[in-house]
């Protein structure tokens, strides 16, 4: 049976998957990478590159909340090859448009839409794979496709950087498009998953209202979105606002944005690999994503407050470090994917990123709102006590699912 499900279709649905959320994390983070020269080429200046630039980033967020909620239950009710072949379709196209854009307007449409578009690779591929995979390798097929993916975010700035024109951003949308339509080819040898084909027709599916209707299966959604709070609390506050953090501790010389997101993603994408690796080593899901939260909060602690008269080398290692420790989203992905049945699995797998993405709104919010009051520093400490411990807590409630079949429907 093994020899079987490790076949070269499955080897392919695997490499398919990871080429799919590289491709996905690259148009995701482009948008970040680009976004003053595309509005400086609009015509917007000063202050407008950031206001506007946040709106489109809300806009293609709530497009990305959406589009959680669409994939997943279209996916548990369709099947999960037809998500993976509409989402990047959506995304691609919509990306490539983004290239010829001329107005504010059509940029917000278009960044909506690949929004929506994004929302739905990650959750079919890892759904597929878990389904696809015998139970004791599922954890090497989704931390491939993790680590792979994060890797398109240090791309992303690596292609931005090929050109000192201008107008160099559309091609670099041209690019992020013309890559996920090339992979529509190879998604001609993927297949759809067995447990989905042998489910019931009378079984409930994608019924995502579902999650809300029982105390327990709620309670267990719930855990499953709070587990994954640090990794944007890491990415979001504390690297978004490294360059002013390190600043106020000295930092001798200067990092960007743009350097610190790099880093991150670098982190990030080792940390996929480590964290998935160690998972399979411990034979637990909740262990391994323990101890990289108990990690990364110490770091945390110690990027915050132990810091001061840093080179940028130091500065880059230190954020790097953060990344590697935020760097569980394969475990976290597959923990939330066995945690549910085949009937509501691919609504879980999909909405639960896109909604942990989500919470980096009211994160943010909070984060601007003690600021004044506390400082930066320690608006960024409480903040992360928070999110850290909300983490903790959920994985203590949650369930040890690695080896268990997912052959179940949730009733």
């Amino acid at each position: 049976m093994i020899e079987e499900k490790l076949s070269s279709k499955v080897k392919l649905l695997i490499a398919v998957a990871a080429l799919g959320y590289f491709v996905d994390v690259y148009d995701l983070i482009l948008f970040s990478v680009v976004r003053n020269p595309s509005l400086k080429s609009l015509g917007l200046s000063g202050p407008e590159l950031l206001n506007q630039g946040l709106t489109l980033m809300n806009i293609q967020m709530g497009g990305m909340l959406l589009g959680g909620i669409l994939w997943g239950i279209y996916g548990d009710k369709k099947g999960r090859k037809s998500v993976l072949f509409g989402s990047i379709l959506l995304y691609s196209l919509a990306n490539a448009l983004n290239g010829l854009v001329h107005d504010l307007d059509t940029y917000a449409w278009l960044r909506f839409l690949a929004g929506i578009g994004l929302a739905g690779e990650l959750g079919a591929g890892i759904t597929l794979v878990n389904e696809t995979l015998p139970a004791s390798k599922r954890g090497i097929g989704t931390l491939i496709i993790a680590g792979v993916g994060a890797s398109g975010a240090i791309f992303a700035p690596i292609v931005s950087n090929f050109s000192s024109d201008p107008e160099w951003w559309r091609t670099c949308y041209y690019i992020g498009g013309g890559m996920g339509l090339a992979l529509l080819l190879l998604r001609l040898g993927t297949f759809e998953s067995g447990m989905f084909l042998d489910l019931e027709k009378d079984v409930k599916r994608g019924n995502f209202f579902q999650l809300f209707s029982h105390g327990k299966i709620f309670k267990k959604y719930l855990y499953c979105i709070l587990m994954g709070l640090p990794i944007w609390y890491i990415i979001g506050i504390l690297v978004f606002s490294s360059p002013e953090l390190l600043q106020g501790m000295g930092l001798k010389g200067v990092i960007t944005g743009g350097d610190a997101i790099m880093y991150c993603y670098l982190g990030l994408s080792v940390g996929d690999f480590a964290s998935g690796y160690l998972s399979q080593f411990l034979q637990s899901r909740n262990k391994a994503v323990m101890i990289y939260l108990l990690i990364a909060w110490v770091l945390t602690i110690y990027f915050l407050y132990a810091m001061s008269d840093i080179s940028v080398v130091y500065g880059n290692v230190m954020i790097t470090l953060l990344g590697f420790f935020g760097g569980y989203w394969a475990v976290f992905l597959t923990s939330s994917s066995e945690q549910f049945g085949t009937n509501l699995r691919m609504t879980v797998t999909t909405t639960v990123p896109n909604f942990v993405r989500g919470a980096l709104i009211p994160i943010s919010l909070l984060f601007k709102f003690l600021i004044p009051s506390v400082g930066m520093v320690h608006a960024a400490a409480l903040v992360g006590v928070l999110c850290f411990a909300a983490a903790i807590w959920s994985v203590s409630q949650l369930k040890e699912t690695f080896g268990k079949s997912l052959d179940f429907i949730e009733e």
